[in-house]
């Protein structure tokens, strides 16, 4: 089975990222993760995981937070060599969650300066889906044109918009909501929100 890459960057909500990893993991995919430097320093500030810059050591601290040693990889931001950096082993999906719209942006211009924007731009050109968890507002006319032309070239933007029909009484429901959606997209069941027909509206 080929990887789903989760890419985690400096954009606030690195909790949609912990909590798509441990679903896509519940649900038997293998995951690569691929962390920014900003997105490890948000990730730090806004859970509390410190990881290790040293991508052994990293590893070593994502099974212990995981338990899933066989099914999650790690490697390091500008590690060219990983064979997600190239066409001939593409992942099955490569899922960035949150996006920050740095990373949006240089991925939009074709612009491959580490190895997630390199993965991204390899998903489009290969038609593996891209998916785009954009956490900005408001969105100025770049970065609404940015996505345009990334939905254009084939990826999909999901901007992490939590619904309220289904009457959240957590954090946690909240950031269910939008990790769910992601894994719709992906084509991963789960048990994350009720869907329509259980006495909600549409989202």
């Amino acid at each position: 089975m080929k990887p789903i890459v989760v890419g985690i960057t400096g954009a606030s909500g690195s909790l949609y990222g912990l909590r798509l990893i441990e679903e896509l993991l519940r649900g038997q995919q293998e995951v690569s993760l691929l962390l920014t430097n900003a997105g490890r320093q948000v990730l730090a500030f806004e859970t509390g995981l410190a990881l290790d810059e040293d991508p052994v050591a990293c590893q070593k601290q994502l099974h212990q937070r995981f338990g899933a040693a066989q099914k999650l990889n790690y490697f390091a931001i500008n590690d060219f060599f990983a064979p997600i950096a190239s066409g001939s082993s593409a992942p099955e999906a490569v899922v960035i969650c949150p996006c920050s719209m740095g990373t949006l942006g240089r991925i939009a211009a074709g612009l491959s300066e580490n190895l997630l924007e390199r993965v991204a731009d390899v998903a489009l050109k290969e038609r593996k889906p891209l998916l785009l968890v954009p956490r900005e507002t408001p969105f100025n006319q770049i970065h609404l044109e940015n996505m345009l032309r990334l939905a254009q070239a084939g990826a999909q933007i999901l901007p992490a918009m939590p619904a309220f029909y289904q009457q959240p009484q957590s954090v946690e429901d909240l950031v269910n909501f939008v990790v769910g959606k992601v894994l719709d997209q992906l084509g991963v069941e789960h048990q994350l929100f009720k869907r329509w027909g259980n006495g909600y509206a549409h989202s």
